[in-house]
């Protein structure tokens, strides 16, 4: 398939479930840094790498990585309670426990309404951990009947959307988004499409993704030569329009303008296809690459620094890097991206626009362009 024929788009404002600016009002990060949008926005203001050895945590003992980046002293039941986390995996507890943090930086009033609150979750595989033991269990146990029915919900990749629904009572559209390292752009673009659609008043969105010895052996062989230490954790943002926002007592820290995606074949076609994603995306949203003040590039390949220098008029922004600082975090790459813009955001000293990009290895591309 060729870059020209798998594109993609999230166009501006407008349609039928648009009324005025799309805009991000709240946003929370469960993160290596620690529990809280506080934490995630200090440590990249420090620029403080959380990657550490494995060896502090006994069930890490078989990794093949050495060093990772986790959510410090972070379990189901102490972030949630134990009433109903017994049988709660890890990526279900990061991705409750996030959108927790998200609902109460939101404030109240938020789920008046709760069959028009979308929700929509991007994960990796689900809980990849979950999965082969379950499966281990049906081959090694005296019957493959004989395995823990409590679990098996587990092993179902929307588990941690519906159960981030249940848990808070979110009663509108839920939705699973799963893309590899983009992710966390590919739920912004589908949050969008699905309040323009008028399936809901406004979205619950963002991924997450748990460190487990399981995925670390798949990430392990998929990598090749080039092993980054895997971190964890989710960042999720409140989609709504703005006046919505401001009615509400939330201050819209951003506009979404677009997002854009597109394949590649070959690799060394990668910057070139990107790079087609940035100029659309530009070019819908009526901006110039010199209005650019923020890039949050993925970092997994060399051509993404290129793309936007090789724009005409392109200045030089500022760059917010966080695979350095938090590892590979898979699914919730991008969506760390994003937060880590909405970082620079709240703080007061960010304007102009902010670029969030991506190159997968598995041969998509896709940004995302917010006006701060």
């Amino acid at each position: 398939m060729t870059a020209a024929s798998a594109a993609l788009t999230d166009r501006a404002p407008g349609g039928p479930g648009s009324e005025g600016e799309l805009v991000f009002s709240a946003w929370a990060a469960v993160s290596p840094f620690g529990v809280g949008a506080d934490a995630f926005g200090e440590g990249l203001r420090q620029g403080r790498t959380a990657v550490a050895p494995l060896e502090e945590r006994a069930d890490t003992q078989d990794s093949p990585y050495e060093q990772g980046a986790l959510v410090p002293d972070f379990t189901a039941a102490g972030a949630l309670g134990k009433k109903g986390t017994r049988s709660m995996d890890r990526v279900t507890a990061l991705a409750v426990g996030t959108m927790g943090q998200l609902l109460e930086a939101a404030g109240d009033g938020l789920l008046d309404r709760p069959e028009r609150v979308g929700l929509v979750l991007g994960t990796g595989s689900g809980s990849v951990q979950s999965i082969m033991d379950f499966t281990r269990d049906s081959l090694t146990g005296e019957r493959p009947y004989l395995v823990d029915p409590a679990r098996f919900p587990n092993t179902v990749m929307n588990r941690a959307a519906g159960q981030s629904a249940i848990w808070y009572g979110v009663k509108g559209p839920n939705t699973t988004i799963a893309g590899g390292w983009l992710t966390g752009l590919l739920v912004l673009g589908y949050a969008a499409r699905l309040f323009r659609a008028g399936h809901c008043d406004r979205v619950l969105c963002g991924s997450a993704e748990e460190y487990s010895t399981q995925r670390a052996w798949l990430e392990w062989h998929a990598a090749g030569e080039e092993r980054t230490p895997l971190g964890e954790g989710g960042a999720a943002w409140l989609l709504e329009p703005a006046e919505e926002a401001r009615a509400q007592g939330r201050t819209p820290l951003a506009r979404l303008l677009g997002t854009r995606f597109r394949a590649y074949q070959d690799p060394a076609d990668a910057g070139a296809a990107l790079t087609a994603c940035v100029r659309a995306a530009l070019e819908e949203a009526g901006v110039g690459a010199e209005e650019v003040t923020l890039v949050a590039p993925l970092g997994t390949h060399g051509e993404e620094e290129a793309v936007l220098a090789a724009l005409p008029g392109a200045a030089a922004p500022k760059w917010l890097r966080c695979r350095p600082l938090v590892g590979d975090t898979s699914a919730a790459a991008t969506a760390f991206q994003v937060a880590a813009v909405l970082a620079e955001a709240a703080g007061g000293t960010a304007s102009g626009l902010a670029l969030v990009t991506g190159i997968d290895r598995d041969g998509t591309v896709g940004c995302a362009l917010l006006a701060l």
